[in-house]
């Protein structure tokens, strides 16, 4: 049997929307000894956003053996969750996985959660500002873009999808300006990252045919039952994309053609936003090799093997 690099702490499977990088991550889970995925996605902490989040559990189990995964369903629909909550709930999945003899495998598109492991951030929980709010809640949200981007550190363009998300990120900035963070324990993890590299056209294609997929197989319903049990309108366009859209439409701000082409151009330019972060996360220090996302899967998981193994 082989053995693992000492040096590699950690896989990371990084990568845009729809190119397989849960599948590839489940696939190398199998082919490494007692390995568990980690989950790097801001939104599919929720429970009963599945369709919408592009969480398939079913894509787990490989002929009937599950790869034990982590961080998936653990925060109610209409809840916020922050990176601050990530950071703490990876290191607790990272340290159980750890301390069982079993090896790590982090795997998602949010990159702005990837990073935050990855280059050991350092970060304190931020307390709401009402004062802030108030003074911010009259303005369009074009302004308050505006305002956010006059600060020199800004999370991610996702930040001003809702005036309500715009408020929040410029409550972050304001905060860690004013407030001097204390430093934080965070452990330097020794991690072999990859990404998926798939052809921009063919990665589109593929994101078009995945959202047609989707409303046909429920997605629909699953925003208005969540609707129907009582998360707001509001809660659920706050997380963006799919839910902001399929919110909209439910509630008749959009028609139905409205909303579909609004989210497939808005699907598109995350899955640019997402290429992009992961490009500066390399100017920033974080070495990623590329897999060919055409390759056939064998090759590809070969492939990180021979970069994880001696």
């Amino acid at each position: 049997m082989q053995k693992r690099k000492e040096k590699y702490d950690m896989l990371a499977v990084v990568g845009p929307t729809a190119s397989g990088k849960t599948s590839l991550a489940v696939e190398l889970a199998l082919a490494i000894p007692k390995a568990e995925i980690i989950s790097a996605d801001s939104r599919q902490v929720y429970r009963g956003m599945d369709i919408g989040t592009g969480k398939d559990l079913a894509e787990y189990v490989r002929d009937g053996i599950a790869v034990p995964s982590h961080l998936l369903d653990i925060v109610e629909a209409g809840e916020k969750y922050n990176l601050f909550e990530y950071q703490r709930d990876f290191l607790v999945a990272y340290n159980d996985i750890v301390e069982r003899g079993a090896f790590p495998v982090l795997c998602g598109g949010s990159g702005l959660y990837v990073e935050s492991v990855l280059k050991g951030y350092r970060l304190l929980p931020v307390p709401e500002n009402q004062q802030l709010r108030e003074s911010l809640e009259e303005k369009t949200l074009e302004e308050l873009a505006l305002i956010l981007s006059r600060y020199k550190t800004l999370h991610n363009n996702t930040d001003t999808d809702t005036k309500k998300r715009a408020i929040r990120a410029i409550e972050i900035e304001e905060y860690y300006r004013t407030c001097p963070v204390e430093e934080r324990s965070f452990p330097q993890i020794n991690c072999l990252t990859v990404g998926v590299d798939v052809d921009r056209e063919i990665r589109r294609g593929r994101i078009t045919r995945r959202l047609y997929e989707r409303l046909e197989n429920g997605m629909v319903d699953e925003v208005r039952g969540l609707l129907d049990k009582g998360v707001t309108a509001e809660q659920l366009m706050y997380y963006g994309l799919e839910y902001k859209f399929l919110t909209q439409y439910i509630i008749g701000e959009l028609t139905y053609d409205e909303m579909v082409k609004g989210l497939e151009i808005a699907i598109h330019q995350f899955a640019k936003r997402q290429m992009t972060w992961f490009r500066g996360m390399e100017k920033r220090g974080v070495h990623i090799h590329w897999i060919d996302a055409m390759q056939p899967r064998e090759s590809q998981v070969e492939q990180i093997k021979g970069l994880l193994y001696d």
